[in-house]
């Protein structure tokens, strides 16, 4: 099967793009990496009139961190691959770095978009979860309504679900950086390296004197969100690390989990999986010896 029908545009600026989006609204669909959206076209799961192709627009392009060393940027136009390979992101964003090695295959990443992932909002995606355990901002543009920030734990709503509007793309994200106390830890369930995640867990907390605070513990490819775990941050906060910590932590997370039955099996299956990955993930990022940021993301997770 091909795609229908459409016509093509490539502004050269953010506010030309913007103006096309105004013009079009819910007809038009940005166009970035296009990993899942020619999927869609060829499907015929997706038939919008207009392709905005924002591969010229240079300022979309580039990962900066801020001169305070607090936030990291990543524009819309970096690719997989240069999220993975920037030695930025590895210093900064631990987690970010974690993660990158379970998406996709190296023809995906080489083209599809750190953005993009979370533009697409795919439940099984390992961007969204990171931006809602750092405690992202996702800045997007309109026309009309010009910039806005969104934080990452209101921005997804459920399954291809997000707090964009029609009108607006999604320039850049913002990443706090990782403290010198704090861990990260990631890992997932797929059926062969590289596919969707079956059941993904990312954690980010402070962790000083064996002591745990501020944990950030978001399950994904379970509910239609990622799903960040109150009741876990509040077991652990103040808690001395231990396996039996471990344990009461996941089964709090669990708790909070609402899976659907799908090929991947029934809601009973996925928390079982689920609370088997939490206990792993929490183990081993806080029983590995305290390391600088700069080298916690090559060291586990």
């Amino acid at each position: 099967m091909k795609a229908s029908g459409f016509h093509y545009a490539r502004p050269s600026s953010v506010e030309e793009a913007c103006a096309l989006l105004a013009e079009y609204g819910g007809d038009a669909r940005i166009l970035a990496g296009g990993q899942s959206m020619f999927a869609t076209l060829n499907l015929r799961l997706s038939a919008p009139a207009l392709l905005i192709d924002i591969n010229r627009i240079e300022s979309l392009k580039g990962i900066v961190v801020a001169e305070d060393g607090s936030y990291v940027r990543i524009g819309a136009l970096v690719r997989h691959a240069e999220t993975a390979a920037s030695i930025e992101v590895a210093r900064h964003l631990p987690l970010i770095a974690m993660a990158m090695r379970h998406v996709a295959h190296p023809a995906v990443r080489n083209r599809g978009t750190t953005c993009g992932s979370l533009a697409l909002a795919d439940p099984s995606a390992e961007m969204p979860a990171c931006a809602v355990t750092l405690d992202a901002l996702l800045i997007l543009q309109s026309r009309d309504g010009g910039v806005r920030q969104v934080p990452a734990v209101d921005y997804f709503f459920g399954l291809y679900e997000t707090a964009r509007r029609d009108d607006e793309m999604l320039v850049e994200v913002l990443y706090p950086s990782c403290l010198e106390d704090e861990v990260c830890g990631f890992d997932e369930l797929s059926r062969r390296h590289g596919d969707f995640a079956m059941v993904g867990v990312a954690a980010r907390a402070s962790f000083n004197e064996g002591v745990i605070s501020n944990l950030r513990l978001t399950t994904f490819a379970t509910d239609p969100r990622p799903i960040l775990s109150e009741a876990a941050a509040a077991l652990a906060e103040g808690q001395a690390w231990s396996e039996a910590l471990g344990e009461a932590v996941a089964e709090a997370a669990v708790a909070e989990l609402n899976p659907d039955e799908n090929h991947f099996g029934s809601p009973a299956v996925k928390r079982l999986q689920a609370r088997a990955m939490i206990r792993r993930v929490l183990s081993s990022t806080f029983n590995v010896p305290r390391q600088p940021a700069a080298t916690i993301g090559v060291t586990h997770g």
